[in-house]
């Protein structure tokens, strides 16, 4: 895996390959404005807080966070924390050959049956997305959540798995989505054979949008083990990789083996994900990808946020 230092050297040359589906080095003078920019200039920041027992912790007010840009303190100019604000999720279902194998299909359904359970009819947004070698649209965004119960019903998982290419296209297309929280649900097993983009190179792009990207890793019981080792011992492997992708942009990875796993970790993802304040910062009109560090004034408090965006 990367250290933080090449991830924002990365994440520098990211920019460019917005609209390619790819993405190549470029030098800093070489590189074009950001395509995802604020009207008025505000970097948007959800943020997930959680106490030294990691049960969320509300009632916090601006004056209890200290954000960073590239080290310096920067004045937080709103902050809002609404149980009640409609979420907009993007689910982006992998429907590669791979989970074809064992239940795999059959817990992503189970984690999609339980993330429509808790979206609000008319009020919560939903897009469906499904993944293979290429990304497909399956609904559009839409309130209308009553009429997507069986959405997942008739796919079925064939050919290779572009999972980084097809994050990166969702992550712009949840952009243009006006609802405070919102963030990609990734339901996969984890393998990624074709992508083009690497996963620093879209946890950039993601982050610097403001998307934070949560995956439920549907994975046999007898391969989590060797798995969950190589994620907390941090060696490189494709689990470490989607690790990395989902805390850069402030998300969260889970693995999933059963059907009371599967349930349950959509169940918290969606809870995580109402509970999150979302502050702003004024943007810097740099031209570069600057370090975001945000906290809370708690020695007991850990926050999870995205780890920067793209100035100027």
């Amino acid at each position: 895996m990367l250290s933080s230092l090449s991830r924002y050297a990365v994440a520098s040359a990211v920019v460019a390959g917005f609209t390619a589906f790819s993405a190549h080095a470029q030098s800093p003078a070489d590189q074009p404005r950001p395509t995802f920019r604020s009207a008025v200039d505000l970097v948007s920041i959800q943020a997930s807080v959680r106490d030294k027992h990691g049960r969320p912790l509300p009632g916090l007010k601006a004056s209890d966070f200290e954000v960073r840009d590239n080290g310096q303190p920067r004045s937080i100019l709103s902050l809002r924390s609404d149980l009640r604000s409609p979420v907009s999720v993007a689910v982006l279902v992998d429907m590669s050959g791979s989970m074809r194998v064992g239940t795999k299909i059959a817990r992503a359904r189970q984690a999609y049956d339980s993330i429509l359970s808790q979206l609000r009819d008319g009020e919560d947004e939903l897009g469906i997305f499904t993944f293979d070698t290429r990304l497909h649209e399956r609904q559009s965004f839409t309130t209308a959540i009553h009429r997507l119960r069986d959405c997942l019903d008739d796919f079925r998982p064939f050919g290779a798995t572009s999972l980084y290419d097809a994050t990166a296209a969702t992550a712009r297309r949840l952009a243009e989505r006006s609802a405070a929280h919102k963030a990609i649900i990734i339901l996969t097993d984890g393998v990624d054979t074709s992508s083009s983009l690497s996963a620093p190179e879209v946890s950039a792009m993601a982050s610097s949008i403001d998307v934070p990207v949560y995956i439920v890793a549907t994975v046999a019981a007898a391969d989590r083990a060797s798995l969950v080792e190589a994620v907390d011992r941090n060696i490189s492997s494709q689990a470490a990789d989607l690790r990395d992708l989902a805390e850069w942009t402030g998300g969260r990875m889970l693995f999933a083996t059963t059907f009371e796993e599967t349930v349950s970790a959509a169940a918290e993802l969606l809870g995580e994900l109402r509970q999150q304040y979302v502050l702003a910062i004024e943007a810097s009109n740099t031209p570069e990808w600057r370090r975001l560090e945000v906290r809370v004034k708690r020695s007991s408090a850990s926050v999870k946020a995205r780890s920067g965006y793209f100035g100027g």
